[in-house]
């Protein structure tokens, strides 16, 4: 994590003096029980006791519009995914080692919303494990061990999967095998997006090339998030992916941002790419908050590690876990909240983009259903980020109840990712609000 991002979003413990009684106390508790690496969001650091579908809830009984979390995709605490997963929990919850009608009822569902060619399934825990899982097959099935990722990714908190995610801030990792490509151009910059992303691929290869390892895969989060949220124009992927598979690696696309209809056109991110990844994964969002997550994959490339290798994971694919992801699946369909995203970020994008005719900071509008970035620049310019202007919106919009943050290597990128049952009128009141919020900075 950047300096600017820590200031966005880590509160600074030395102005606890500040809070209330009860938060101080609090943050004095968390000192001392928990380790210091975790970090709380805002200036006030925001405590909720409750939630439902796309409001949190304080001690005090005010309530927040969420436009941020992802994990609870189908909105915070619904009943249908609390009913599934109380209901299997009271009659049997094992492991994938039993059979069990559930996991492979799942699986089928599953995989009908990918490509014919992505037809296995390994269930996880989480995407750190399902990314983690995803380079050990890349890797078994290359022989290589060279992974290019962009230079502000995060895919997750294993030992190997940090060291592919330097946006939690120790940086590409030493060593020989983790080549870190620039996140891809915002259209307005000019330029060929494509050409541009594919060039940093070709870079990447030629360097390994030079230092004698082989390519193992090309991981990126279909998204982009932390590198700022990169989504057009569509299908500006498939030619560095094209280069680096005819260099003997494959493409893993991570999900677990873009997936489950966020984008709003289609179900998953590649698919804005028109692609067929060679493995696919998610998590988060997968199970409503329910720790539930998966790998998709090829035959060939499952048989062949299955061959060499054995993998089991005790929670990955329980019965309770399929339960909680199968009510997801549901009440995606049944809500229609794939068209939701796309109507409701359709007009949160055009009313972003009004706001940015009476301010100019606002750079840059970028992304796809609802899953948003709004650059911040000072005047209009790429290479002038607005970095502290961002931090006082963000942190101006929690004192105005509306809770988002912020990403990028300047963190000067808001990030609006909101549950998806987040409609229109929870459109029209963040735009608002933000309008509010932005006539409170000064104009750089």
């Amino acid at each position: 994590m950047s300096g600017s991002q820590a200031m966005i979003n880590a509160f600074d413990p030395s102005k606890a003096e500040r809070l209330d009684d009860r938060d101080r106390e609090t943050v004095e508790k968390r000192d001392r029980l928990l380790g210091p690496s975790y970090r709380l969001f805002y200036d006030q650091p925001f405590h909720p006791v409750s939630a439902q579908g796309v409001w949190l809830h304080d001690a005090e009984g005010r309530r927040f519009l969420d436009a941020y979390n992802n994990v609870p995709s189908v909105g915070h605490c619904h009943t249908r995914v609390i009913e599934a997963v109380t209901k299997q929990m009271s009659i049997l919850n094992t492991h994938t080692r039993y059979l069990s009608d559930g996991v492979l009822d799942f699986a089928e569902r599953l995989l009908d919303l990918f490509p014919s060619a992505l037809d296995r399934v390994m269930f996880t825990c989480t995407g750190s494990e399902a990314n983690d899982l995803a380079i050990r097959v890349a890797k078994s099935a290359t022989g290589g061990s060279g992974i290019i990722i962009t230079r502000l990714a995060y895919h997750g908190v294993t030992e190997t999967i940090a060291g592919l995610s330097p946006s939690l801030g120790s940086g590409v990792p030493p060593g020989r095998d983790v080549f870190a490509v620039d996140a891809p151009l915002d259209p307005r910059q000019g330029g060929d997006v494509a050409a541009a992303f594919a060039l940093g691929v070709e870079g990447a290869l030629a360097e390994m090339r030079r230092q004698g390892v082989r390519p193992a895969a090309l991981l990126v989060d279909t998204i982009f998030s932390s590198d700022g949220i990169f989504s057009d124009p569509p299908g500006f992927l498939a030619p560095a992916v094209q280069l680096f598979r005819e260099a003997g690696g494959l493409f893993i696309a991570d999900e677990v941002q873009a997936g489950f209809g966020r984008t709003g056109d289609r179900f998953w991110g590649f698919q804005r790419h028109e692609l067929t990844p060679d493995i696919v994964t998610m998590g988060k969002p997968m199970g409503n908050g329910y720790p539930v997550a998966a790998m998709v994959s090829r035959r060939d490339l499952l048989d062949d590690f299955g061959k060499k290798s054995r993998y089991f994971n005790t929670f990955g694919g329980s019965n309770v876990a399929m339960a909680a992801a199968t009510a997801v699946l549901d009440i995606i369909r049944d809500e229609g909240l794939v068209e939701n995203a796309r109507t409701t970020g359709d007009h949160l994008r055009n009313g972003l983009i009004a706001l940015s005719q009476s301010h100019p900071i606002i750079g840059s509008v970028r992304g796809a259903g609802l899953f948003i970035g709004v650059e911040l620049l000072r005047g209009g310019a790429f290479d002038r980020p607005a970095s502290q202007e961002t931090a006082a919106v963000v942190n101006g919009l929690r004192e105005r109840n509306i809770l988002i943050s912020a990403s990028g290597p300047n963190a000067n990128v808001l990030k609006i990712r909101p549950p998806l049952p987040f409609g229109i009128a929870e459109a029209d009141l963040l735009l608002s609000t933000l309008d509010s919020v932005l006539q409170t900075i000064p104009v750089a």
